[in-house]
């Protein structure tokens, strides 16, 4: 029997609406100079899984990378579409765009739907 515990900081969700490649890529979105190690921080992973996601994202296109000084500095490719079926017809600018704006809280009718 799985047991609920109190919600903190450090929890770490059983699951996401996003995967770790949304993660990181919203991470580099936020802070183009960011570090692997501050992105698997932030995502919850390790470094080693950030390189492979980061290296993951630029073969496909999602990401450039280039070196300034001892530095990366990764540039994300907006006009890029996203790879599902279901959202393909939405490019990475859409989600990140989605991500970073300010929440609106829809009113929510008596029926539980969306007015």
């Amino acid at each position: 029997m799985k047991t609920s515990s109190s919600s903190t900081s450090t929890h770490k969700p059983d699951w996401t609406f996003l995967t770790n490649h949304a993660h990181v890529l919203i991470c580099v979105h936020r802070d183009p100079t960011i570090r692997t190690r501050d992105i698997a921080q932030a995502v919850g992973i390790t470094e080693r899984a950030t390189q492979g996601i980061i290296a993951d994202l630029v073969a496909e296109g999602y990401l450039t990378r280039e070196r300034d000084g001892r530095r990366n500095v990764y540039t994300v490719m907006k006009a890029a579409r996203l790879r599902h079926p279901v959202e393909a017809q939405h490019t990475v600018g859409d989600l990140l765009w989605m991500l970073d704006r300010p929440s609106v809280s829809p009113k929510i009718g008596t029926r539980g739907r969306i007015r």
